[in-house]
């Protein structure tokens, strides 16, 4: 499928590269290059050129890690996208493992050192978010997740849970 050129000035798509490059390492992140991507490449060339010049001039003087795009960062992708259960191995905060953990997946909450993925533990029987790093293996199982609300999964986090949104 084409688009017909877009209507995003050359500010607008710097906006959107320069927000991409200095939110660092993040879920979906391979998806978001593609977009943009796309993006520009729909863009009326007088502003692509525009933006790609502008985009030139700017640099970020700090930059954060990198998120491996590994295995269980894909299945954690797939499984809040999707709304499937999730089959975790994970180790906690005192070092205790469990394999095979159920867990209904909600959504994906950023920290500023580490990324979570806030679910419903079938184990513990509540909202539990568990970090990203944190996980051995993750496999996403054909099961749908009940839908559920953010106070329900996230415990504590929910009152520091911030929504993202294409409206305004």
């Amino acid at each position: 499928m084409s688009l017909p050129p877009l209507n995003f000035s050359t500010d607008e798509a710097t906006a959107i590269a320069v927000a991409l490059a200095a939110s660092g390492p993040i879920p979906f992140g391979d998806a978001a290059r593609s977009a943009l991507r796309k993006l520009v490449a729909a863009m009326s060339a007088a502003n692509r050129e525009g933006a790609r010049e502008l985009v030139a001039r700017i640099h970020l003087l700090q930059q954060r890690g990198h998120l491996d795009v590994t295995p269980v960062m894909r299945a954690v992708e797939t499984a809040v996208a999707d709304r499937k259960v999730l089959e975790l191995d994970y180790v906690d905060r005192s070092g205790q493992r469990t394999e095979r953990r159920l867990v209904e997946p909600y959504g994906l909450a950023g920290g500023q050192d580490h990324w979570y993925l806030m679910a419903w533990c079938r184990l513990r029987r509540g909202g539990r978010s568990f970090r990203l790093d944190r996980m051995q293996g993750a496999r996403v199982t054909d099961e749908p997740a009940p839908e559920r609300e953010l106070h329900e999964v996230a415990g504590e986090i929910a009152s520091f849970a911030r929504e993202t949104s294409l409206e305004e």
